[in-house]
């Protein structure tokens, strides 16, 4: 498969993957998925019953619907990062929250592990901030001028494929920057118009 071939005739497996990445990229998703994870240990170690040998160890406290309900709110503020992208803020103050009342209710936070996915899962959907999409046209950050005709580059950039960018020299004349460049200076720092 070359660089040429269109994506439609990728197999469906590609065509499936591509979408779900366009899908991903729109939305606070490992927000979502880190809150949605923080959840599921919060909520399930109250009720868990590990067995080892022919010794069961129930870890159910008083505080088990407690921790059901903040596992359950938890698990519905990832989803809602999902599919509510303009909500993100309120979830991720709400997931930081949750997670640090799970610390007191939830068994430590369903022994840190909860508690650590839904704060960082919280702070992800706090600092996550939709993308601009490109304009039509617009060129890459960084990309080399094009001359012109007077051999002024222009102003606007454009992008030379696969190379690097050189930092091109201010020019105070072509910029219009120094209003005494045409100025001589006199030895005793006066200077003269000429």
């Amino acid at each position: 498969m070359s660089a040429e071939t269109p994506v439609q005739s990728a197999g469906s497996f590609a065509r499936l993957r591509l979408r779900f990445r366009d899908w991903r990229g729109t939305r606070p998703f490992w927000a979502g998925l880190f809150t949605l994870l923080g959840g599921v240990p919060i909520a399930y170690f109250p009720y868990a019953t590990l067995k080892l040998g022919t010794m069961s160890i129930a870890m159910s406290t008083t505080a088990g619907a407690g921790s059901l309900i903040i596992g359950v709110l938890l698990i519905t503020l990832g989803l809602t990062m999902w599919f509510q992208q303009a909500t993100r803020v309120f979830a991720g103050i709400a997931s930081i929250l949750l997670a640090l009342v799970s610390l007191v209710v939830a068994n430590i936070g369903g022994f840190i592990v909860g508690f650590l996915l839904a704060l960082i899962g919280g702070a992800l959907a706090l600092s996550w901030v939709p993308g601009k999409p490109a304009a039509e046209g617009a060129v890459p950050q960084g990309a080399e001028p094009a001359p012109t005709t007077d051999g002024v580059p222009d102003p606007a950039p454009r992008a030379v494929a696969g190379e690097p960018v050189a930092p091109q020299p201010w020019n105070e004349r072509a910029e219009g920057g120094d209003p005494h460049a045409d100025e001589a200076k006199e030895p005793n720092g006066v200077h003269r118009v000429g």
